[in-house]
């Protein structure tokens, strides 16, 4: 059996989950998400706890099981505490400049500069001209946003410019060799 999906799921107070047929509806107070269980996985309420079962050992529905209660699980932890990605600018005139919370203006070194507005659920923040945070109750919205505005201008290998994630390790390539 899945060590993942044999784990139960902590419903905290504060949080409503609806259960209606194959939907999971989550309530809290950073808003609500929603998720339709694929194949023959059951979700069930047993208190303040949710189970995740599923039928059989076949191979799709083994696939399912973790799968299944690990959105379960980040769908209530984004309603009560949220996800987060940062983001760091390396490069010269280089920077981010927000124009609200939900739009920022990057400059990347191209002739234009670049404007991103966030979906619903998705805000940003610029605590330095070099940082972007991006903050939301939907892990797969804040990962994919974040995702997009580093493709704007992926670091590259041999001096290091570019958006990348914080934390995140660009190997550098040496240059060309003198003679």
């Amino acid at each position: 059996m899945s060590r993942i999906g044999r784990a139960p799921v902590l419903v905290p107070s504060g949080v409503n989950v609806t259960l209606d047929g194959r939907s999971v509806t989550v309530t809290g107070p950073r808003g609500t998400l929603r998720h339709e269980v694929a194949g023959d996985i059951t979700v069930r309420q047993d208190g303040q706890v949710l189970l995740v079962e599923r039928p059989d050992d076949e191979r799709r529905n083994r696939a399912l099981h973790g799968l299944t209660r690990t959105l379960v699980n980040n769908m209530v932890v984004g309603v009560t505490a949220g996800f987060n990605k940062d983001l760091e600018i390396i490069g010269v005139g280089y920077r981010a400049t927000p124009k609200g919370p939900s739009t920022i203006e990057l400059a990347l070194g191209f002739s234009h500069s670049v404007t991103v507005q966030a979906p619903d659920g998705i805000t940003f923040e610029v605590p330095a001209p070099t940082r972007i945070s991006i903050r939301g109750s939907d892990k797969q919205a804040v990962g994919e946003v974040a995702a997009k505005i580093r493709k704007l201008r992926p670091p590259e290998p041999y001096k290091g410019k570019g958006v990348r994630y914080a934390g995140e390790i660009v190997r550098r390539k040496a240059g060309k060799a003198a003679k």
